[in-house]
């Protein structure tokens, strides 16, 4: 299995990954171990959707970081999960 995810950061930022093994990616942002949230810690994860296989999330991934803005991915968190932030 396969996710794509968004964790919202201390500084309010979001961060938009793809990953096989969420709980092991998760483990690795709070640890300081990803140059852009090492910073910006702690996170929170907002977002996850699964995909069968990785090429799946990846796209994903690419489609929602080519948006370049913030509402549009605030609206994708509220859609999916309600009210969170």
């Amino acid at each position: 299995m396969a996710s794509t995810y968004i964790l919202k950061c201390d500084d309010g930022s979001y961060y938009v990954g793809s990953t096989i093994d969420i709980n092991k990616r998760q483990q690795e942002h709070q640890e300081g171990r990803s140059k852009f949230t090492k910073s910006r810690l702690p996170i929170v994860l907002v977002y996850k959707k699964d995909f069968k296989i990785l090429s799946e999330a990846r796209k994903e991934e690419r489609k929602i970081k080519h948006w370049k803005s913030r509402k549009a991915v605030e609206r994708l968190i509220k859609s999916a999960n309600g009210p969170i932030i």
